[in-house]
């Protein structure tokens, strides 16, 4: 059981809550206190349905007494009391939070127009400042997560942007980390999920590489026929020094030929009558 009046029970008072020490709450507040502790000892059978407060493992209470921090800092996991009329319960949830950053339209430094979206992941370290110093919480940090991303991608190329995810992931995460740390927030993570292009702008990068893969087929299909004809040269100087050789080549290549069993017929002729009829 934690006991705020004592101010007794774990904390997550750290060296921020120092800023926020318990003041003075004058004769006036003295009063009001002692009412209201009149009040839990005159109604003593119905007071503890309204004084005990439980909060889970994964919760803190703020507790502001009068409007003012009460010393201690936050209070729970687990029971305590508080002052009716006089104290404020404010509960913070301390689990990981993850919420999608809206599609934003963000125009690159080398002015193309890319729809972005991202996923961010954070938790509440300090729940006093948390309650202290921001209004929301959750909307200020959602907001902040817009902008710094508009922001930061604004700097990048398209192709930066495509090819270098991870680091503006890490980049946005510390500049949020920074910027959330007086309203007791942790950035855990920040996670670019999709960049969406204009369909036109689609089809122009489609067919720059449709026409890029084009370019690169042609030159190895070139590149084949100079390396096709580098051989045959070599072969046709190989025959050349043997005439022999171009016989035996034409064998080879009816063998090749009635070995398909198709219906080509082919007559055979002496190389040396075509040289015949070649000379005349």
């Amino acid at each position: 059981m934690v006991d705020a009046e004592k101010g007794a029970g774990p904390s997550n008072a750290g060296p921020k809550n120092n800023q926020y020490e318990e003041q003075d709450v004058g004769i006036c507040g003295g009063i009001l206190i002692f009412i209201s502790i009149l009040m839990c000892f005159v109604f003593f059978p119905l007071a503890p349905f309204f004084i005990i407060k439980v909060v889970a493992q994964y919760e803190k209470a703020v507790i502001l007494r009068l409007g003012c921090i009460r010393k201690g800092g936050a209070a729970g996991p687990g029971l305590f009391f508080f002052l009716p009329c006089v104290d404020e319960i404010h509960v913070v949830d301390m689990r990981t939070i993850s919420f999608d950053v809206p599609p934003q339209e963000i125009l690159t430094k080398d002015s193309v127009t890319v729809t972005v979206d991202a996923v961010v992941y954070f938790r509440i370290q300090d729940a006093v400042s948390s309650v202290c110093n921001v209004d929301n919480v959750k909307t200020a940090t959602r907001l902040l997560a817009q902008t710094t991303l508009r922001n930061m991608l604004g700097t990048k190329s398209l192709s930066e942007i495509l090819s270098e995810r991870e680091e503006i992931s890490n980049s946005m995460q510390q500049t949020l980390d920074e910027a959330t740390d007086p309203w007791g927030v942790l950035v855990e993570r920040v996670e670019v999920k999709d960049v969406r292009l204009p369909q036109n702008l689609q089809r122009a990068m489609a067919a720059e590489a449709e026409a890029h893969r084009d370019a690169k087929a042609k030159v190895i299909a070139a590149e084949g026929e100079l390396n096709a004809s580098k051989a045959l040269k070599e072969a046709a100087d190989v025959i050349a020094e043997s005439p022999a050789a171009l016989q035996l080549r034409y064998l080879q290549t009816l063998g090749t030929i009635a070995a398909e069993r198709n219906s080509t017929i082919l007559f055979p002729m002496p190389i040396d009558m075509m040289k015949a009829f070649a000379k005349k």
